[in-house]
Order: C-alpha cells, then structure tokens, then sequence
C-alpha cells in the first residue's frame, strides 16, 4: 500500500465511494486511503442473520459527518442499543454488547437458527425483545458506533475490560508492524494480560528492545492497562480463507 496511485490511473477508477464490512478497519487503512485516494472509507456493520444494521451512510438524506473509525449509525428500521452483563442497556460511552431492541425495530425480521434451540437461545438470552449480536462495542453522544471485538475475545484484565480491536489499532501505528493480532492470556494477578502476536515489515529484525518500543508505545497513545503486556513475533498470523484473523487459533 505504500506507493502512491497516478492520477492517470486514479481518473481511470471513477471512484465516488468506498465502503467496508466484514473485519473494521485499523487507523493505517483510513489514513492510506484519504492520502492516495482522497476518499474515506466508509466502515459498516452487519451479520449473515440479519444483514446491515449500522451503517456510515452514502445517502444525502442520511449522510452526516464521517467519523473515522466508526462503524456509524443505526440503519433506518433498527434500533440498536449497548447491552451490559446483566442485560441492561447501558447508555452512551460504556461498553457491552451490541443488540438490536426488536420491539423498536419494524425491519427486524431474524427469528432463529433452523433446528438449532440451543443457538437459537444465546442470541435471545434475555427475552424476545433484544437480539444479542455476540459483538462488544460503544456509542457516543451522537449516536456513532465504535467496534471492540467479539464478545468472547474481550479480555479481562485487572477489572478492565479490553477490547482487542483498539489495542490492534494501536500497535498497527507503530512504524516497524505490518500486522497484529492480540489476545487475553491467563494471569493469577490480573486475570488476563494483553498479549501481540505481531509480524513485523521486512526492513526490521525482532529483539527485546524492539518489543519495549512497542509496548512505550502503545502505553504512550492508548493507555497504561491496554498495553501489551507480552508480546510474540510471528512469520503469519492464522486467518480465514476471506482474510479474516483467527485468534482461538493463537490461544492453542
């Protein structure tokens, strides 16, 4: 991604949009994209069960102003809302996870999984009225989503909850990582303790005085629990055939 696309071939593109789904995007990704194509992309979000539900939209009528690193507002007919532990919504700014209040959300249309009660069950933990999403992320005061991760891979750690995708974003701005993957390892003080897996550019060499750079760094641009407290340098990192990362892969 580093060089820098011609204006011939850029003319050639017609771009007018460009919208993502599937894995959010990390902060590199965005800022590429607005320096050598001189377009944002737009993260949205969705699932097999039920489609787009939130959405940075393109239409006049719905556009507002793009956020980046949001995955945007509710689509219209969904009311979504932040669910915590206990199956109480929990208001902007806190994190738990995303559901939709069917009640309130006339496009709803997912019922359940066939022949499958059991599955069925996870996603209405709480009643019929809010479907679970299996997805941790929060709001802000304008009603804009920020994605943390899948609720199973949260971390807790020291009583913080941490959500891999943020601490993947940034180390992903460090200059010497071309990917990452973090995940919750067992700790008999903290509970969890963040740990990267990271591969790194092809211009930089693995040591410990690399990994404490890292680790400065994050502490420095993101907070002092969230840091990676270990960290392995890896060759690839397991993912699906769609490019999507595995981490029940790293946690064997």
């Amino acid at each position: 991604m580093g060089n820098r696309i011609d204006s011939s071939l850029k003319d050639k593109l017609h771009l007018r949009v460009l919208s993502n789904a599937g894995e959010p995007l990390n902060r590199n990704v965005i800022k590429w994209s607005e320096s050598y194509l001189e377009l944002p992309i737009y993260d949205h979000y969705g699932q097999t069960e039920q489609g787009m539900v939130i959405n940075n939209h393109h239409h006049p009528d719905l556009q507002n102003t793009y956020k980046p690193g949001t995955m945007g507002q509710p689509m219209p007919g969904f009311k979504i809302t932040i669910l915590d532990e206990h199956g109480v919504e929990a208001g902007p700014n806190r994190e738990g996870q995303i559901s939709i209040d069917t009640e309130q959300s006339p496009l709803f249309w997912f019922r359940g999984y066939y022949h499958n009660e059991e599955k069925t069950a996870e996603r209405f933990l709480y009643g019929s009225r809010y479907y679970l999403t299996g997805d941790d992320s929060s709001y802000d005061e304008n009603g804009y989503f920020y994605f943390s991760g899948r609720n199973d891979d949260i971390i807790s750690s020291a009583g913080y909850r941490i959500g891999p995708f943020e601490v993947e974003s940034a180390i992903m701005e460090h200059e010497a990582v071309a990917e990452t993957a973090v995940i919750g390892v067992p700790d008999e003080r903290r509970g969890e303790v963040v740990k990267a897996y990271i591969v790194l550019k092809a211009s930089y060499v693995a040591s410990k005085e690399l990994e404490k750079d890292i680790q400065q760094y994050v502490k420095s641009n993101l907070s002092a629990h969230e840091y990676p407290r270990m960290i392995e340098f890896v060759d690839a990192l397991p993912k699906t055939p769609s490019g999507k990362i595995q981490r029940f892969l790293l946690l064997s």
